[in-house]
């Protein structure tokens, strides 16, 4: 069976400070016709930040799109011509105050492949030291250490919610069980 959809146009329908939208016509596999709403993204760094105690530091800001308040790993988009390394070692300092001694990339994720083609690129972070906490000036933030143990509790208490914090945490907890290697 064929799955892949041929591209006949795609346009753009919205240009955004972090996202674009575009309308894309497709032929599919059956050879007819049909439209894709693509929400179009420079891709993002997740940092997996274990400290010398196998602690977490999460990130406590709000999310407008959810109306909440959010418990999460510092993240942010790639800014232009940025490798996604670059880009996690400074959203680590930027929202943690922490620089890496180590910085390890573990693995790439789509985000929402249904209708973004964002990348999640997700590093793990280890051998710590006090850096400067910076965010930028539109974030209000907190930083806090939660035991691997506590993180999966919160998941499980429906308390973190976020799809590359769950994936982080549930990678952290592989590496200290010994079941995910990192090099």
């Amino acid at each position: 069976m064929e799955y892949e959809e041929k591209t006949v146009r795609e346009e753009r329908k919205y240009s955004g400070n972090i996202i674009n939208v575009n309308r894309a016509t497709v032929i599919l596999p059956n050879g007819k016709q049909a439209t894709r709403d693509i929400v179009r993204h420079p891709g993002a760094s997740v940092v997996v930040p274990i400290t010398d105690n196998g602690e977490l530091l999460l990130v406590k800001q709000y999310r407008k799109p959810c109306e909440m308040i959010s418990l999460e790993l510092p993240a942010g988009k790639l800014d232009e011509g940025e490798s996604p390394e670059t880009c996690a070692v400074r959203e680590l300092e930027e929202e943690t105050g922490y620089i890496a001694g180590n910085i390890y990339r573990a693995m790439s994720v789509h985000s929402t492949p249904g209708f973004s083609d964002e990348v999640l690129h997700i590093f793990v972070a280890m051998n710590l030291s006090e850096g400067s906490f910076c965010p930028d000036e539109d974030e209000f933030i907190s930083c806090r250490k939660y035991t691997v143990e506590q993180c999966l509790q919160m998941i499980c208490d429906g308390q973190i919610t976020d799809a590359k914090t769950i994936i982080g945490i549930y990678l952290a907890d592989k590496i200290q069980k010994g079941e995910y290697k990192i090099s």
